[in-house]
Protein backbone atom coordinates (compact mmCIF):
# COMPACT_ATOMS: atom_id res chain seq x y z
CA UNK A 1 0.00 0.00 0.00
CA UNK A 2 1.27 3.22 -1.01
CA UNK A 3 0.83 7.01 1.05
CA UNK A 4 0.53 9.30 -1.83
CA UNK A 5 0.07 13.23 -1.78
CA UNK A 6 -0.58 14.98 -4.80
CA UNK A 7 -0.55 18.78 -5.56
CA UNK A 8 -2.66 21.90 -6.78
CA UNK A 9 -4.27 20.49 -10.07
CA UNK A 10 -6.36 23.84 -11.14
CA UNK A 11 -8.06 22.20 -14.09
CA UNK A 12 -4.59 20.32 -15.57
CA UNK A 13 -6.53 17.57 -16.17
CA UNK A 14 -4.08 16.72 -19.08
CA UNK A 15 -1.26 16.64 -16.58
CA UNK A 16 -3.38 14.47 -14.10
CA UNK A 17 -3.94 11.95 -16.63
CA UNK A 18 -0.30 11.42 -17.44
CA UNK A 19 0.66 11.16 -14.07
CA UNK A 20 -2.17 8.89 -12.96
CA UNK A 21 -1.34 6.31 -16.16
CA UNK A 22 2.74 6.73 -14.37
CA UNK A 23 1.36 5.91 -11.11
CA UNK A 24 -0.78 2.82 -11.56
CA UNK A 25 -2.73 3.20 -8.71
CA UNK A 26 -3.99 -0.54 -7.24
CA UNK A 27 -6.45 -1.60 -4.18
CA UNK A 28 -4.96 -0.39 -1.30
CA UNK A 29 -2.91 2.55 -2.64
CA UNK A 30 -4.62 5.89 -1.02
CA UNK A 31 -3.57 8.92 -2.80
CA UNK A 32 -4.17 12.51 -1.02
CA UNK A 33 -5.17 15.04 -2.92
CA UNK A 34 -4.33 18.73 -1.44
CA UNK A 35 -6.67 20.59 -2.91
CA UNK A 36 -7.34 23.79 -5.69
CA UNK A 37 -8.82 21.56 -8.16
CA UNK A 38 -10.50 24.22 -10.02
CA UNK A 39 -10.09 28.01 -11.85
CA UNK A 40 -6.23 29.18 -13.95
CA UNK A 41 -6.51 25.80 -15.18
CA UNK A 42 -8.18 24.40 -19.15
CA UNK A 43 -10.24 21.62 -17.62
CA UNK A 44 -11.95 22.14 -14.25
CA UNK A 45 -15.11 20.16 -15.25
CA UNK A 46 -13.30 17.17 -16.23
CA UNK A 47 -10.35 17.66 -13.53
CA UNK A 48 -13.68 17.20 -10.90
CA UNK A 49 -14.86 14.19 -12.55
CA UNK A 50 -11.66 12.30 -12.46
CA UNK A 51 -10.82 12.81 -8.97
CA UNK A 52 -14.56 11.54 -8.30
CA UNK A 53 -13.99 8.54 -9.97
CA UNK A 54 -10.98 7.93 -8.11
CA UNK A 55 -12.57 8.35 -4.88
CA UNK A 56 -15.87 6.05 -5.97
CA UNK A 57 -12.96 3.87 -6.35
CA UNK A 58 -11.75 4.17 -2.45
CA UNK A 59 -8.43 5.62 -3.72
CA UNK A 60 -8.58 9.26 -3.02
CA UNK A 61 -8.78 11.09 0.11
CA UNK A 62 -10.02 14.65 -1.27
CA UNK A 63 -8.92 17.63 0.77
CA UNK A 64 -10.22 21.16 0.05
CA UNK A 65 -8.33 24.35 -1.17
CA UNK A 66 -9.25 27.96 -0.70
CA UNK A 67 -10.29 27.55 -4.55
CA UNK A 68 -12.89 24.84 -3.71
CA UNK A 69 -14.26 27.23 -1.33
CA UNK A 70 -14.91 29.82 -3.57
CA UNK A 71 -16.67 27.55 -6.09
CA UNK A 72 -18.90 27.19 -2.87
CA UNK A 73 -19.23 30.29 -2.01
CA UNK A 74 -19.93 31.15 -5.84
CA UNK A 75 -22.66 28.34 -5.33
CA UNK A 76 -24.14 30.20 -2.26
CA UNK A 77 -24.04 33.54 -3.80
CA UNK A 78 -25.39 32.19 -7.11
CA UNK A 79 -23.19 33.96 -9.15
CA UNK A 80 -19.16 33.51 -10.20
CA UNK A 81 -18.35 36.97 -8.96
CA UNK A 82 -18.36 39.39 -6.10
CA UNK A 83 -18.02 43.44 -6.17
CA UNK A 84 -14.22 42.47 -4.48
CA UNK A 85 -13.41 38.26 -6.07
CA UNK A 86 -13.72 36.68 -9.00
CA UNK A 87 -15.02 33.18 -7.28
CA UNK A 88 -14.92 31.04 -10.32
CA UNK A 89 -12.63 32.27 -13.90
CA UNK A 90 -13.69 31.87 -17.57
CA UNK A 91 -11.80 28.86 -17.78
CA UNK A 92 -13.76 26.90 -15.33
CA UNK A 93 -17.06 28.38 -16.76
CA UNK A 94 -16.05 27.64 -20.31
CA UNK A 95 -15.47 23.79 -19.06
CA UNK A 96 -19.18 23.42 -18.14
CA UNK A 97 -20.66 24.93 -21.41
CA UNK A 98 -21.24 23.67 -24.42
CA UNK A 99 -20.78 24.28 -28.49
CA UNK A 100 -23.47 26.87 -28.18
CA UNK A 101 -21.32 28.64 -25.31
CA UNK A 102 -19.89 29.35 -21.95
CA UNK A 103 -21.44 27.79 -19.14
CA UNK A 104 -23.06 28.80 -16.06
CA UNK A 105 -23.62 27.72 -12.45
CA UNK A 106 -26.73 26.09 -13.22
CA UNK A 107 -24.47 23.87 -15.79
CA UNK A 108 -22.28 22.15 -12.80
CA UNK A 109 -23.46 18.89 -11.67
CA UNK A 110 -25.08 17.76 -8.59
CA UNK A 111 -22.44 15.19 -8.28
CA UNK A 112 -19.78 18.38 -8.61
CA UNK A 113 -21.46 20.56 -5.41
CA UNK A 114 -21.58 16.86 -3.40
CA UNK A 115 -17.74 16.28 -3.94
CA UNK A 116 -16.63 19.69 -2.87
CA UNK A 117 -19.11 20.22 -0.07
CA UNK A 118 -19.33 16.54 1.71
CA UNK A 119 -16.50 14.38 0.56
CA UNK A 120 -13.42 16.87 0.25
CA UNK A 121 -12.22 17.55 4.11
CA UNK A 122 -10.39 20.10 5.22
CA UNK A 123 -7.07 18.71 6.25
CA UNK A 124 -6.01 14.79 7.48
CA UNK A 125 -4.04 13.46 9.55
CA UNK A 126 -1.78 10.37 10.39
CA UNK A 127 0.71 8.97 12.80
CA UNK A 128 3.69 10.68 10.86
CA UNK A 129 2.24 13.24 8.71
CA UNK A 130 -0.22 16.31 8.51
CA UNK A 131 -2.37 16.93 4.94
CA UNK A 132 -3.46 20.43 4.70
CA UNK A 133 -3.98 22.58 1.50
CA UNK A 134 -2.23 26.10 3.23
CA UNK A 135 0.13 26.15 6.28
CA UNK A 136 -1.07 25.75 9.25
CA UNK A 137 0.40 27.84 13.02
CA UNK A 138 2.93 25.57 13.85
CA UNK A 139 2.12 25.49 17.70
CA UNK A 140 -1.71 24.74 17.46
CA UNK A 141 -3.29 20.84 17.29
CA UNK A 142 -5.00 20.81 13.78
CA UNK A 143 -8.41 20.66 15.50
CA UNK A 144 -7.41 24.27 16.49
CA UNK A 145 -6.23 25.56 13.12
CA UNK A 146 -8.40 29.02 11.81
CA UNK A 147 -8.88 28.78 8.39
CA UNK A 148 -6.19 31.14 7.22
CA UNK A 149 -4.10 28.53 8.38
CA UNK A 150 -5.92 25.81 6.26
CA UNK A 151 -6.51 27.52 3.14
CA UNK A 152 -5.10 30.65 3.01
CA UNK A 153 -1.34 31.21 4.68
CA UNK A 154 1.43 30.70 1.97
CA UNK A 155 4.43 28.49 3.21
CA UNK A 156 7.47 30.54 3.69
CA UNK A 157 9.66 28.03 5.45
CA UNK A 158 7.49 27.61 8.66
CA UNK A 159 8.74 25.80 11.79
CA UNK A 160 8.08 22.02 12.40
CA UNK A 161 4.31 21.78 13.65
CA UNK A 162 3.73 20.84 17.55
CA UNK A 163 2.94 17.60 16.77
CA UNK A 164 6.56 16.57 15.40
CA UNK A 165 4.54 15.89 12.06
CA UNK A 166 6.12 16.15 8.61
CA UNK A 167 3.45 18.83 6.92
CA UNK A 168 2.41 18.23 3.22
CA UNK A 169 0.77 21.00 1.59
CA UNK A 170 0.28 22.82 -1.61
CA UNK A 171 -1.03 26.61 -1.92
CA UNK A 172 2.11 28.10 -2.42
CA UNK A 173 3.36 27.73 -6.52
CA UNK A 174 6.98 26.46 -6.74
CA UNK A 175 7.50 28.24 -10.20
CA UNK A 176 11.01 26.62 -10.91
CA UNK A 177 8.95 23.27 -11.10
CA UNK A 178 10.52 21.63 -8.24
CA UNK A 179 8.56 21.25 -4.61
CA UNK A 180 10.53 22.73 -1.80
CA UNK A 181 11.05 20.20 1.04
CA UNK A 182 12.50 21.47 4.26
CA UNK A 183 12.64 17.74 5.72
CA UNK A 184 10.32 18.62 8.65
CA UNK A 185 7.43 20.43 5.51
CA UNK A 186 7.07 19.90 1.92
CA UNK A 187 4.86 21.82 -0.19
CA UNK A 188 3.92 20.27 -3.57
CA UNK A 189 2.19 23.04 -5.17
CA UNK A 190 4.68 23.48 -8.75
CA UNK A 191 2.51 25.56 -10.80
CA UNK A 192 1.23 23.21 -13.38
CA UNK A 193 -1.22 25.69 -14.09
CA UNK A 194 1.65 28.12 -15.02
CA UNK A 195 3.11 25.68 -17.70
CA UNK A 196 5.24 23.76 -14.97
CA UNK A 197 4.33 20.16 -13.16
CA UNK A 198 2.04 18.59 -11.38
CA UNK A 199 3.59 16.67 -8.52
CA UNK A 200 2.86 13.27 -6.57
CA UNK A 201 5.06 12.47 -3.86
CA UNK A 202 5.16 8.94 -2.03
CA UNK A 203 5.71 10.33 1.75
CA UNK A 204 6.55 7.08 2.95
CA UNK A 205 9.67 5.66 0.11
CA UNK A 206 10.21 9.99 -1.01
CA UNK A 207 9.33 8.84 -4.42
CA UNK A 208 8.52 11.98 -6.60
CA UNK A 209 6.72 11.95 -9.81
CA UNK A 210 5.75 14.83 -12.08
CA UNK A 211 3.91 15.61 -15.53
CA UNK A 212 2.92 18.57 -17.14
CA UNK A 213 0.20 19.59 -19.95
CA UNK A 214 2.61 18.23 -22.98
CA UNK A 215 2.20 15.10 -21.89
CA UNK A 216 6.13 14.75 -20.11
CA UNK A 217 6.74 12.20 -17.00
CA UNK A 218 9.57 12.82 -14.95
CA UNK A 219 10.93 10.79 -11.89
CA UNK A 220 12.45 11.38 -8.83
CA UNK A 221 13.94 8.54 -6.83
CA UNK A 222 13.69 10.91 -3.64
CA UNK A 223 12.10 13.87 -3.08
CA UNK A 224 15.18 16.69 -3.37
CA UNK A 225 15.72 18.73 -0.34
CA UNK A 226 15.05 22.22 -1.18
CA UNK A 227 14.07 22.49 -4.39
CA UNK A 228 16.87 21.57 -6.09
CA UNK A 229 16.88 18.15 -8.19
CA UNK A 230 19.21 15.72 -6.91
CA UNK A 231 20.80 15.55 -11.05
CA UNK A 232 18.86 14.49 -13.59
CA UNK A 233 15.60 12.67 -13.36
CA UNK A 234 14.67 10.50 -15.66
CA UNK A 235 12.22 12.08 -18.38
CA UNK A 236 9.40 10.82 -21.31
CA UNK A 237 6.42 11.44 -23.30
CA UNK A 238 3.52 10.06 -22.83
Amino acid sequence: MRLLALGDIHGCVTALETLLSSLNLQKGDQLVSLGDYVNKGPDSRATLDRLIQLFDQDLLIPLKGNHELKLLTAGQLQQPQTQGELLLDAHTLNSYGSTHGPGGLEDIPEAHWRFVSHHCQDWLETEQHIFVHATPLADRAMADQTPQGLFYEKFHHPLPHISGKVLICGHTPQRNGLPLNLGHAICLDTAACEGQWLTCLDVLTGELWQANQNRQLRYFPKAPLGNIPPGNPSTHFS
